[in-house]
């Protein structure tokens, strides 16, 4: 006779909508469930400001501890802007307790924090600020320090612009 699976609570990434990770958040702890949303001080991108704003370290990505019982997995997937718990084709998979708790450390403290956002030649990426916004394209490679040159396709054509390495937001790749 084999004893039933125990879950165990375990660390998951959260994938949200767009500009959405503070309403993930929010949802997620109203439902009674941990979570760690990671920011970090950046100056604000509103050319008119001169702040210094908290935003998220990985946008679009939070943190939420759970044992993935099935009515708790439902409950996050319902909540308003999340799209999906990150991981594979057998289903979401568990970051270490290590790795959250060193970017707990992280963001507690006041140095600078920088991320890479690892694109890859092809990837396809959205213009998220700037005069370019909108604009969908292809990844084609680093151009200087937090420049990107991204390639746009029309017309069996391609035209490449320069674009700030913070105004880019890689999307998922087309399911074939």
């Amino acid at each position: 006779m084999s004893s039933p699976d125990i879950l165990v609570p375990a660390w998951y990434v959260v994938h949200t909508k767009s500009r959405f990770e503070n309403v993930v958040y929010e949802g997620l702890s109203k439902k009674s469930l941990e979570t760690f949303l990671p920011k970090i001080r950046v100056p604000s991108k509103r050319r008119d400001r001169k702040l210094m704003i908290d935003a998220p370290l990985f946008p679009g990505y939070l943190f939420v501890r759970t044992d993935l019982n099935p009515t708790e997995h439902l409950e996050i997937l319902k909540t308003v802007g999340a799209v999906r718990l990150i991981g594979n084709i057998s289903g979401p998979v568990p970051v270490t307790d290590e790795a959250v708790a060193s970017l707990k450390i992280m963001v507690s403290t006041e140095s600078p924090i920088t991320t890479g956002s690892g694109f890859q030649k092809g990837d396809r990426v959205l213009v998220i600020h700037g005069p370019l916004a909108g604009v969908t394209g292809t990844f084609s490679h680093y151009r200087g320090q937090d420049r990107v040159i991204v390639e746009v396709e029309a017309l069996g054509q391609f035209a490449a612009v320069e674009v700030d390495l913070q105004d880019v937001e890689k999307l998922p790749p087309i399911a074939s």
